[in-house]
């Protein structure tokens, strides 16, 4: 493992009874799942600001997409106008 420092945390009673226990069961000790619960975090914070920007994404691809659709319906109106009136030409 990397250089470690030492830190001092101060946490209440319940949630402090709660990880020993954990601690108890998984046969860790505090450092440990400190540690791992500090990875966990960052992992998710990771995911939730990847998730953000893809909501963004989305939002701004929404919007274009959107335009792209009407505009494309438009084009099939004017070509299917164009259509129609060809084959009343032809009748």
């Amino acid at each position: 493992m990397a250089e470690s420092k030492r830190i001092i945390v101060s946490l209440p009673d319940s949630l402090l009874k709660e990880v020993d226990s954990i601690v108890n069961l998984e046969r860790k000790n505090r450092s440990q799942f400190i540690r791992e619960a500090m990875k966990l975090y960052i992992r998710e914070r990771q995911k939730m600001e990847i998730r953000e920007q893809l909501k963004k994404g989305y939002m701004e691809m929404a919007t274009l997409n959107l335009a792209l659709a009407e505009h494309n319906l438009n084009e099939d109106n004017l070509s299917f106008g164009s259509y129609e009136s060809r084959l009343a030409e032809g009748e």
